[in-house]
């Protein structure tokens, strides 16, 4: 007895979804599970998890802090790029600050929590941190001497032309004093918390100041990358904290260099990408070969 041919169809049609979710939904799933087990493989699709003394203490894949309970740096340690990663480098809340080059002025709000840093601020705020930790110049072209965006918002009047009549330095509230004492004759006042200068007609000025064209700081010290999870820094970065971590173990800046080298990553493919050393391999490499003290 023949089927009718709806119900024939049904039936094919069921029948290759029994046979896709085996195929598809075990089998294949399974089998690159059992391949990622073979030696040589199952490092890297476990996780890249590093052990240090029988215990796993991260991954070579995702960043991680070095600092202390009060979030300070360690100064043993060699210090990971920056990251906008959740609390950072969490891996549930991958993400970048989603600030751009335009985002120079600060909201400046009566209640400190709806207060916000710019991208700029955020920039010389690390930039003289960083300075300060390993003893270099953290200053850099358009950051004010204490560390926020050096940017002024100037009236004029008759809006973008004519004399200036007021000049606001945005980043700085009362009672700071502003970075500059006067711009074209006009006194600089420092910002009220709540008020909004762009708004109220201000043109946003940002000031270059005297900080050196090439910074000591490289980017990556600064910034943080979009993902929030570089396990990696610049040889530069590394380059520069050096001597902060020598001297913090009694160590030879030379052999801590060679260290360095050792655990620079070259470039993806040997073209793509830039060389970078992984910061947690490196430290774990410091405690065994140098022992803080």
């Amino acid at each position: 007895m023949r089927l009718p041919t709806w119900i024939a169809q049904h039936l094919a049609a069921l029948r290759a979804v029994l046979v896709f979710t085996v195929l598809l939904g075990l089998v294949y799933p399974l089998a690159l599970v059992a391949l990622g087990q073979l030696p040589g493989l199952n490092h890297k699709t476990d996780g890249s998890l590093i052990s240090s003394g029988g215990t796993t203490v991260g991954s070579a894949l995702i960043g991680q802090s070095f600092t202390d309970a009060d979030g300070n740096p360690v100064a043993r340690y060699f210090q990971s790029r920056p990251s906008a990663a959740g609390d950072g480098y969490d891996p549930t809340s991958t993400s970048a600050s989603n600030l751009g080059p335009e985002s120079v002025v600060d909201t400046i709000a009566t209640d400190p929590e709806e207060s916000s840093e710019s991208l700029l601020t955020q920039v010389c705020g690390r930039s003289k941190s960083v300075g300060e930790l390993n003893g270099v110049d953290g200053r850099r072209p358009y950051c004010t001497d204490d560390g926020v965006g050096a940017v002024l918002a100037v009236f004029r009047a008759d809006g973008l032309t004519g004399p200036v009549t007021r000049v606001v330095s945005v980043n700085q509230a009362a009672p700071a004093t502003p970075f500059v004492t006067e711009y074209q004759g006009v006194a600089v006042e420092p910002a009220q918390p709540g008020e909004d200068y762009v708004a109220a007609g201000g043109v946003v000025t940002p000031i270059r100041g005297d900080a050196p064209a090439d910074p000591a700081v490289p980017a990556d010290a600064v910034t943080a990358s979009a993902s929030g999870l570089d396990p990696q820094i610049s040889p530069a970065y590394a380059e520069l904290q050096v001597n902060r971590v020598a001297r913090e173990r009694g160590a030879d800046p030379a052999a801590v260099r060679e260290l360095v080298k050792e655990h620079t990553g070259g470039r993806g493919l040997g073209f793509m990408g830039e060389p970078g050393v992984n910061v947690l391999e490196l430290n774990l490499a410091l405690d065994k070969q140098f022992a803080a003290r």
